[in-house]
């Protein structure tokens, strides 16, 4: 089913002409449980991947930050379970519980894994499968119809305490024998094991993040929301940055939502060049049981965590590119 973003409740070129300087696109992915195969786009679905080419490992061992660690087959079976529950709440009307076949089948809220388990090479997780064809707002290499996302299913320490991505831009046609199935990491953070997810992708307009826009449009607009607080007939706590100006959820393109820090640089390790935002993995597609951002779709009982994703304590990570060249490494913030 097609997902629409509803239109803002304020068009705010209207008030603030000047920000048309200051937009991009960005393309949301809407992603929702799914089966997607090798020759779609999706998150957290299989890789079209060359069975000739290595599969991609982190070897940083007891590096990493660990504390709960599970088997990718225990995170999937608890998500099993529990969705079984809500959807025998929701057909019934009786009380959401669990069974105590299920109940007895979950282990311990504090259970883990062995901590020994991440000294071995961890296979990197896919985390996004993006075809040309279907995202409006793909960059990649010359000839490149192709990008893939990857990330390590655990924290990194170095990476802001965030999985560390990796990206592959490739050209489909040249996968003459595709690999069967990819190995899976001996355990992951749950938070980070993507639930398989098709995308429908829509493109919307985004505008530059307040405390990057020129000081004085920037003022005009805080003055502009503290005036809308104040008048009765305005809309209720409407905001530039969370309602009129930057998507929640996973996207291509766009801008950064810079809330959680102030902005601050983001510059090729490999040459210097200022980067651009080129993916966004979020916690969420929209916020509260009424955000604005909810597409106009869908059902009352869907839930806003589709990829079941968790990015700290419900942020978004942001992959930037180098613009001088795609070969030289992402960078990611978590915001």
């Amino acid at each position: 089913m097609t997902r629409t973003t509803p239109p803002r409740p304020v068009d705010i070129t209207e008030l603030f002409p000047e920000l048309s300087e200051h937009s991009t696109t960005a393309t949301r992915l809407h992603p929702r449980p799914g089966r997607p195969t090798t020759v779609e786009s999706s998150i957290g679905g299989p890789l079209l991947w060359p069975a000739d080419e290595a599969w991609p490992v982190c070897g940083d061992g007891d590096a990493h930050y660990i504390f709960l660690l599970e088997t990718p087959a225990a995170v999937r079976r608890r998500r099993e379970i529990y969705a079984a529950a809500e959807a025998r709440a929701a057909a019934t009307g009786a009380r959401y519980q669990l069974t105590d076949d299920e109940r007895a089948e979950l282990p311990d809220s504090e259970f883990s894994e062995p901590h020994a388990l991440v000294n071995q090479p961890i296979p990197l997780v896919p985390v996004a499968q993006l075809y040309r064809r279907d995202i409006p707002d793909f960059v990649g290499p010359d000839g490149a119809d192709l990008l893939q996302v990857l990330w390590c299913p655990l924290d990194h320490p170095e990476e802001g305490y965030n999985p560390r991505v990796r990206l592959y831009w490739r050209r489909s046609s040249d996968i003459a024998q595709p690999l069967d199935a990819a190995p899976e990491p001996p355990v992951v953070s749950d938070s980070y094991l993507p639930t398989p997810c098709a995308v429908r992708p829509e493109q919307i307009r985004e505008y530059q993040y307040g405390g990057l826009l020129p000081e004085e449009l920037d003022a005009q607009i805080t003055e502009w929301e503290e005036d809308a607080d104040d008048d009765d007939e305005a809309e209720d706590g409407l905001s530039y940055q969370f309602d009129l100006s930057l998507a929640p959820g996973w996207k291509v393109g766009g801008f950064a939502n810079w809330s959680l820090t102030d902005p601050h640089p983001m510059d090729c390790a490999e040459c210097g060049t200022a980067m651009t935002l080129l993916f966004t993995a979020d916690s969420n597609e929209w916020h509260g049981a009424g955000g604005s951002w909810r597409p106009v779709e869908e059902p009352a009982e869907a839930s806003s965590t589709p990829t079941d994703v968790s990015i700290g304590r419900g942020y978004a990570l942001y992959v930037f590119r180098c613009p001088a060249s795609f070969d030289h490494p992402p960078a990611t913030a978590m915001q």
